[in-house]
């Protein structure tokens, strides 16, 4: 290795390889960041000023809109000025410091879902004493826990990808540095990091998964035990939107990473990447307003100013 020469930089090819569709793809993101910074923007401040929010699940609702927030920033901006300068050039450190960043935002929004679910979980199960278990410190400390989690999780994938070497190559075939593109330009066999990077990301993810799919069987075999439709209908009405936000999740994530980097296609993966880094956290306050009263109406209070 004494007599290759380490990669100072890398070039991201950006949304599309055709330049004709970049005139297209920019203004597309473009616009689904925006909508998604401000739906995010709006739902935190909604919960902040209305007191009828201050409850637990909002709580959590809130510290994921801030938290899909920085997931689509850590990735869009720069995506888009790589596609509208058509040079991709991102410096070593760079890509380290993004790849870093972005696998702890996925992996914190992995455990905080999980925790949304044993929020819901307390309250369909033990609706009398949801109030003392789930309290302001325990959601702190379950909100802090995934933050400390997603670093300390990202913080092994990031050396584990960078700890080979790289050099040359350097095109990632990719918007932003991720994992199975980037260390496929390794210039040695990467395969024992892959296999190690993989069974991690399985135990834990899937843990995390498991741990989700555990509340939510509690959930159903209560509430459909409720006698009343009307019961049975409000309950799933309050975990409808944390379903779908997890199976869009996991569903385009896994698709990704809980699979061999020598598998990994670059169309394959730059469009499972744009579910799950882009759409899903930018829409994630249309699914979250659209079937939850009380977030219509303290969204109509705040910018229209309707009362109750």
């Amino acid at each position: 290795m004494s007599n290759h020469t380490r990669v100072t930089h890398f070039i991201l090819r950006g949304f599309s390889d055709v330049p004709q569709l970049r005139l297209v793809v920019i203004p597309f993101f473009l616009l689904v960041y925006t909508f998604g910074l401000l739906g995010n923007i709006s739902i935190i401040t909604a919960v902040m000023r209305d007191s009828r929010l201050h409850s637990p699940m909002y709580f959590f609702l809130k510290n994921l809109s801030f938290l899909d927030m920085c997931y689509t920033s850590a990735t869009i901006p720069k995506a888009v000025v790589i596609s509208f300068t058509g040079s991709g050039l991102i410096s070593y450190l760079e890509c380290v410091a993004q790849l870093y960043i972005f696998i702890t935002l996925s992996a914190t929004e992995c455990f905080l879902l999980t925790a949304m679910a044993y929020d819901r979980f307390l309250a369909i199960l033990r609706p009398l004493l949801y109030g003392t278990i789930m309290s302001q410190k325990c959601r702190a400390e379950l909100v802090a826990s995934a933050w400390v989690s997603g670093a300390i999780y990202s913080a092994f994938h990031t050396f584990n990808t960078f700890s080979l070497p790289y050099c040359g190559p350097n095109v990632v075939e990719h918007f932003f540095c991720d994992i199975p593109p980037v260390m496929r330009l390794s210039c040695t066999d990467h395969h024992l990091n892959e296999e190690v990077g993989f069974a991690v990301s399985s135990c834990i993810v899937m843990s995390s998964f498991f741990l989700t799919v555990l509340s939510y069987v509690g959930i159903v075999s209560t509430v459909v035990r409720i006698p009343s439709v009307d019961g049975r209908c409000k309950a799933f009405s309050t975990c409808s939107s944390h379903l779908t936000t997890v199976v869009l999740f996991y569903g385009t994530g896994s698709f990704v990473y809980l699979r061999p980097a020598s598998r990994y296609s670059p169309t394959q993966g730059r469009l499972a990447s744009i579910f799950y880094s882009v759409l899903t956290p930018s829409l994630n306050p249309v699914v979250y307003c659209l079937r939850n009263k009380d977030m219509k109406f303290a969204l109509q209070k705040l910018y229209c100013g309707i009362k109750y």
